[in-house]
């Protein structure tokens, strides 16, 4: 399965989902890919600390400028693919110079190279795939090779206006496209339960018919201690409510992979930190 994270407004937590999400798919034994599309590359610092710095010339930027070389492609695909601390996650990661391709990439028409450079590695069992907060070319370049969009939404009034023109932009794509693109669910991050107007904005995107996710994901320092210590939730804190809460929702994307040590697991819960 390949999934892509996106949502055009920032601040959102694009980044920490894909990450999180990821990580969790490894822990249970899949062979898992992080795809960082986003030149601010906050996925791959997320995993990687300091070592992101001393990755070389293997990441999507090299990858993509390729694409461009009319030269057939010495590297396979494979020895853009970089590992992990984390035991069966791998990560392709971003670089500053994929703003600089992006008019060329435009130019010569590429938006189906990641599609095809994707399917091409049926090696991984899941591949998430981060994006910037914009609908541009690799925003479409990611949606045309995925099988399945998450969007995460952080309960704010912007980000509803927001979610309509993202939800027309998705179906664009899938039109045009990817006619096997589903929209996974809307998944509503940094929820604060005793908060009316979140629960009443989720509400009402309920009563539109929106998909949304059943599992929310809470406010929580957590997450900050688990971006600067460049460990994700299910390795810096498994038995933490915000990390059962995405171990939650990977289940309910993966109900098949559930089992009642889950229920276990959320026993040992701590207390609810913020």
């Amino acid at each position: 399965m390949r999934r892509v994270i996106f949502n055009q407004k920032g601040g959102v937590g694009k980044s920490s989902i894909t990450v999180n999400l990821a990580a969790i798919s490894a822990s249970l034994g899949l062979k898992t890919l992080i795809v960082d599309l986003d030149t601010q590359g906050n996925s791959t610092h997320y995993v990687m600390g300091v070592a992101a710095d001393q990755l070389g010339p293997n990441h999507l930027g090299n990858w993509f400028a390729q694409t461009l070389s009319f030269k057939l492609l010495v590297q396979k695909n494979q020895s853009f693919i970089n590992t992990t601390p984390y035991d069966n996650l791998f990560l392709l990661p971003a670089s500053e110079t994929l703003a600089q391709l992006q008019p060329q990439l435009e130019g010569k028409h590429k938006i189906y190279k990641l599609r095809d450079m994707l399917r091409s590695l049926d090696e991984f069992d899941a591949i998430y795939i981060d994006t910037p907060p914009a609908f541009n070319f690799y925003t479409l370049s990611a949606l045309i090779a995925a099988n399945a969009c998450l969007i995460p939404f952080d309960c704010d009034a912007f980000s509803r206006q927001a979610l309509y023109t993202l939800m027309r932009n998705i179906e664009e794509t899938r039109a045009d496209h990817n006619q096997g693109l589903i929209v996974e669910g809307i998944i509503v991050n940094q929820f604060m339960p005793r908060a009316s107007l979140p629960t009443e904005m989720v509400a009402s995107l309920q009563s539109e018919g929106l998909p949304m996710l059943n599992q929310y994901l809470s406010t929580s320092v957590k997450m900050r201690e688990s971006h600067q210590a460049n460990k994700p939730l299910i390795h810096l804190a498994p038995a933490h409510k915000l990390t059962q809460e995405y171990l939650q929702l990977f289940y309910e994307l993966h109900p098949q992979m559930w089992s009642p040590s889950l229920a276990e697991q959320s026993k040992a819960s701590v207390s609810d930190e913020v």
